[in-house]
This record gives C-alpha cells, sequence and structure tokens, in this order.
C-alpha cells in the first residue's frame, strides 16, 4: 500500500527519530568508584540518550584493566553497537581488546585519556591537558615569587604513569618550574622530580598521602620547626586531597599549609579551596566534554566528518589525533562562588 500526500510526510519524522534511536553506543568508564568517573559516565549516557541514542554504559569495576579489556571486546561483539566511547584505564592495554572493533570498522572515541598504541581510534575529546600543566605551573610561580636570594622549598607529585594526560600536566608545568629549580630559585628538598619517583599509581588519594608522609619523614618538614614546605605540584584533586590529609595530620593549618594545586574541581576540592587548605583547582567542564562527544556521535551516525579543533598536539604512538579540545579554568577563592 502506498503512502499519499500529508499521511507520507507525517510519517517522515517517526522514521527519522527510529533511525536515531536504532543508533547504539557502547560507553565503558574507567570505575564507579571514583566520583568523577561516576558523574561522568552517567552525564554521557544522559546526553546520548536526550538525542535520541541508545546507550550501553559500563564501568570498570574498581579500575580494573582486564574487566575494561573484557568489556570492550563483549560491547565490538555486539552487532547492535555502531560506536564505541572508551574513558580508558591504561591507555596502553587497549589494542588487543580494539582489535574486533577495528576489523569491524567500529568508530571509537577515546574519551578525555588517550588510547595509545593503535589507529583503531577514530577521535579524541579531552580538555587542553597542557594548558592545564601551565596553569598549574605558572600559579606556584605567582604565588611564591621565589628568587636565587629567597627560595622556596617545593615538592612535585606527578599523576599515574599508565595515564597520557599525566605526562602533559608534568611537562607543561616543568617547563615553566624548571628554570627556578635551575637557578636554585626553587628547590626540590627530597631531589624527587622525575615521573618515576613522583608518580602516585592510579591517581590513589590513599598513596599519595603516603608518599607525603615519606616525603615528612625523608626531609624533616614541619608547620612550625624545621623544613619550611612552601608548596606543592599536585596534578590532581585526589592526589590533593591525600596531600592534604597528611599535612592535617601532622600539624598543618591554614595558616602555614604550603600552596598545593589541583585539578578536576571535585566536591572535596573545592570545600579545600574554600577553607582556605587547597590554593586553587581547575575546572574541566564535563558538559564540554559530554557535548564533544554527542557531536561526534551525531556526526558518526549521519556519515560525516566531526568538527575538531586539533591535529597535532596528540600522537598516540601511531598516528596524530583528530582531537577536539575543550578549555580549562583556574578556579580559586576569588572565583569559587560560580560553584557553589
Amino acid at each position: 500500500m502506498k503512502l499519499k500526500g500529508t499521511l507520507a510526510l507525517s510519517i517522515l519524522p517517526v522514521l527519522f527519530s527510529f533511525q536515531a534511536q536504532a543508533f547504539t553506543v557502547g560507553v565503558v568508564m574507567p570505575t564507579q568508584i571514583e566520583p568523577r568517573w561516576y558523574r561522568e559516565g552517567f552525564g554521557v549516557e544522559q546526553q546520548l540518550k536526550n538525542n535520541g541514542f541508545n546507550v550501553e554504559l559500563f564501568f570498570s569495576g574498581d579500575i580494573d584493566v582486564s574487566l575494561q579489556q573484557r568489556q570492550i571486546k563483549r560491547l565490538s561483539d555486539d552487532s547492535n553497537i555502531d560506536a564505541l566511547v572508551i574513558g580508558s584505564i591504561d591507555g596502553n592495554a587497549l589494542k588487543e581488546a580494539l582489535s574486533v572493533a577495528k576489523s569491524k570498522k567500529l568508530p571509537v572515541i577515546s574519551y578525555d585519556r588517550l588510547i595509545t598504541g593503535t589507529d583503531a581510534v577514530t577521535y579524541y575529546a579531552t580538555f587542553d591537558n597542557g594548558k592545564v600543566g601551565q596553569i598549574q605551573g605558572q600559579f606556584l610561580i605567582d604565588k611564591l615569587h621565589p628568587t636565587v636570594d629567597d627560595p622556596k622549598n617545593i615538592e612535585i607529585f606527578y599523576g599515574s604513569l599508565d595515564d597520557n594526560n599525566a605526562k602533559f600536566f608534568y611537562g607543561e608545568a616543568m617547563k615553566i618550574l624548571q628554570p627556578y629549580i635551575d637557578k636554585g630559585a626553587l628547590v626540590v628538598k627530597s631531589g624527587q622530580i622525575k615521573p618515576e619517583d613522583t608518580n602516585i599509581p592510579s591517581w590513589r588519594t590513599d598513596l599519595a598521602s603516603k608518599r607525603m608522609d615519606a616525603l615528612i619523614e625523608q626531609v624533616g618538614y614541619a608547620p612550625d620547626s624545621g623544613e619550611k614546605l612552601d608548596g606543592i605540584l599536585s596534578p590532581a584533586d585526589c592526589i590533593s586531597s591525600g596531600i592534604i590529609f597528611t599535612l592535617k595530620k601532622k600539624g598543618y593549618t591554614v595558616d602555614n599549609i604550603p600552596v598545593i594545586t589541583g585539578q578536576d574541581s571535585t566536591p572535596d576540592a573545592l570545600k579545600n579551596v574554600q577553607e582556605g587548605y587547597q590554593a586553587m583547582t581547575i575546572l574541566k567542564d564535563s558538559k564540554q566534554l559530554q557535548n564533544a562527544v554527542l557531536e561526534m556521535v551525531k556526526a558518526i551516525s549521519q556519515g560525516k566528518e566531526a568538527t575538531i579543533n586539533d591535529t597535532s598536539t596528540y600522537n598516540n604512538g601511531v598516528m596524530d589525533m583528530k582531537t577536539f579540545l575543550c578549555k580549562p579554568e583556574l578556579i580559586d577563592r576569588s572565583n569559587l562562588s560560580k560553584l557553589l
């Protein structure tokens, strides 16, 4: 039976709606234990569903790489899945897991953390992670005013070695800090500067706390006597929280705590900034990232190229990544109210 005139036209929106809804996205996030990833997993899911896409959402337990690999393989084998969005635990560990997706030419979006060592990745959505490091490094300089005549003591924390973003945070921050270290205006009393000496596996708060405790014991930092600690380069709020926990336990107060950086604007960090225990954090507005992913999925579902704004910053060891970079924003007590 043929449909005529107005009746046929009236059914067209329904057909297009059905086609959009039939496009299914598999989303895999690194953990549901950390509040950030829990929120962002469901945020991506809701954003996609609100725009007519089906979503299969998985969290990879308590940062379980083998579980994430199995989840990716399962989704890749599912004939109903049309695209993947992956927030990786270890970006170096997914080449084999993505082999099925590659063989099926299944589009893959790397979410915030770069997936490396494979050409199976179609797009990368992230923040300007180099800019994050620049903001953190410059913040320390601006607050400490280090000079050769008035040197300041700092300690350095690196993120997780298996997270490519940590390299960018550290690298750009150190471009600012290293000249001051070289001329003696900044002093790292522990001597621990390199990533292999300063990293915090899986960005774990408890391990950051333990390392801070070890630094205090090694160097003799103390709030009122002994070595003064003026600043700490902390790449993320989850690490800052562990540092602050140890410092408070050792007697530090808002009056003598070092200048501590961070990023992610977690609830704990915002509270610490408000109370004066953490000097700054960085807002990485997840809505920006989720919108970037949405636009990529829309383009993929329509057989089009997604809008990107960078093709040279990130290389995953196999190819230069087609990337959309979102903008980070410094948050301190001067503009904290916008997030409270």
